[in-house]
């Protein structure tokens, strides 16, 4: 910590002589890791716990600033990379050391999310016990090559061959489209291993793969170039939160959701153990992917500021704006507004566990290290 040395100097009364008296030290407030007013750090360290250039370091990056701005006290906000064990490595580091004196929080996305939920050997945070700031959703949607046949999402009911899908990781985001796929009973052949979503779709217009999904953002600008010249077929989005129920999209608004595709299959709506499973990932997989979290036991009063902050940010008309291409037009909103659906998403029973990992078992071929 940077000293300011403040000699104090008393003069004794005598005719020949002084006493210089011992200096006293004062923290410099402004100091990295000093404390602003209201107990508010003056610097705080966003720990991101994937590589830099990713999306989840480009989304802290960018609204890192305007947390500046916003957050009382305007403190000082840095971006630290901690990659390593699809986000695991980074995110037990936090919970071992990042404090509760809001200096470190944590920067999360979707798949770290996945590493608690599934038990992955290893993980040593827990969710259901920690403080979510501030957390910022997205959508995605499920789509083939037109060359399959299919038109619409009910014509995969009598579609006899097997669907080609090729992912980045079966315990990653993936895991949302296998589950949807087990939800309608659809067979499919997976691949894993693709370095990004990208050249999956393009896999998928080269015709080594036939079905693919991709979030709102990369779907609007990438993908509906190919519906608009006959290439690709949408099938359903993965739809938004509201009031506990999964409805349409906003920014999707033609395209029905898994559970609409369904219930008009089926004539009801989705039950049972694979339809749990899915909702149980969707929702911080998607609805509240990106996040801003605290560990157990940070001051309410640094909780509220960056809580307020997340709101005051959200109506800020420049950051809206800039944020159309980074947020995919899906608002940030208070930890406080989300902090009900995460703590029960969280807290996933371990019959919904158990039958995901059976699942990505016996469908994929993959088993979670450790289960």
């Amino acid at each position: 910590m940077i000293m300011n040395i403040k000699k104090h100097t008393v003069a004794a009364v005598a005719a020949t002589s002084a006493l210089l008296l011992g200096a006293c030290a004062a923290p410099d407030q402004s100091a990295a890791g000093g404390q602003g007013d209201g107990g508010m750090p003056s610097s705080v360290t966003l720990k991101v716990p994937y590589s830099a250039g990713g999306g989840t370091d480009t989304w802290a990056r960018f609204v890192a600033p305007y947390l500046e701005e916003h957050v009382e006290g305007n403190p000082r906000l840095m971006v630290e990379n901690v990659p390593g064990g699809e986000s695991v490595t980074g995110s037990n580091e936090f919970v071992h050391s990042g404090g509760t004196s809001g200096e470190s929080l944590l920067v999360t996305s979707g798949t770290t999310y996945f590493q608690a939920l599934l038990g992955q050997p290893g993980v040593e945070f827990d969710f259901a016990e920690m403080i979510p700031l501030m957390l910022n959703g997205t959508g995605g949607v499920v789509y083939v090559n037109s060359s399959t046949g299919i038109e619409s999402a009910e014509d995969l009911v009598d579609y006899t061959d097997t669907l080609s899908y090729g992912g980045i990781s079966a315990t990653g985001l993936d895991l949302t489209l296998l589950q949807a796929m087990d939800v309608l009973d659809v067979d499919i052949e997976s691949t894993f291993g693709f370095e990004g979503r990208g050249p999956a779709r393009l896999a998928l217009e080269r015709g080594e793969v036939n079905l693919d999904y991709q979030t709102t953002s990369a779907y609007k600008t990438q993908v509906e170039p190919l519906v608009e010249s006959g290439q690709a077929v949408p099938l359903f989005s993965f739809g938004v939160l509201e009031d506990g129920e999964i409805v349409r999209d906003p920014a999707l608004p033609d395209l029905p959701t898994l559970e609409e595709v369904y219930e008009n299959i089926h004539g009801e709506e989705p039950s049972g153990e694979a339809y749990e499973a899915y909702r149980a990932f969707l929702v911080p997989g998607y609805v509240y992917q990106k996040g801003i979290w605290a560990n157990e036991g940070t001051p309410e009063e640094i909780v509220s500021a960056f809580r307020d902050a997340a709101t005051e940010v959200a109506e800020d008309e420049e950051f809206v704006s800039a944020g159309e291409d980074v947020l995919g037009g899906y608002p940030l909103v208070s930890g406080e507004t989300a902090e009900e659906d995460l703590r029960e998403s969280f807290q996933i029973e371990d019959s919904v566990r158990q039958y995901t990992l059976d699942m990505l078992e016996s469908e994929h071929g993959v088993t979670v290290d450790g289960q």
